[in-house]
């Protein structure tokens, strides 16, 4: 089955309103993997691997968030349709599921 791979970064007020645990919520009942985190720009930047249908319900989301978030935008910092094992693997930096990094 193909995967489509995006990394992801969200604008607005995005940090201190649970956005990241939401996000790992949302992308763990699409069945993705990948993970998420607070950027030093305030951003919370991330990576998503799925089917490209689910990957579609993922960047939905992303663009509304939590109800206590105000996204801003969503900017793909690179997505890939049909991505290659070796390059999901490397974007996943081994990670299982969908995480919430520090």
């Amino acid at each position: 089955m193909s995967e489509d791979l995006i990394q992801f970064r969200v604008t607005g007020q995005v940090q201190g309103v649970n956005f990241r645990y939401y996000t790992q919520k949302e992308a763990q009942k699409l069945g993705l993997r990948g993970h998420c985190y607070n950027h030093d720009d305030s951003s919370v930047q991330g990576v998503a691997v799925g089917p490209e249908d689910k990957v579609k319900q993922f960047r939905l989301f992303l663009q509304k968030g939590p109800s206590a978030a105000e996204v801003h935008s969503v900017d793909l910092i690179k997505e890939c349709k049909g991505a290659g094992a070796d390059e999901i693997e490397k974007a996943l930096e081994g990670t299982k599921g969908f995480e919430v990094k520090r």
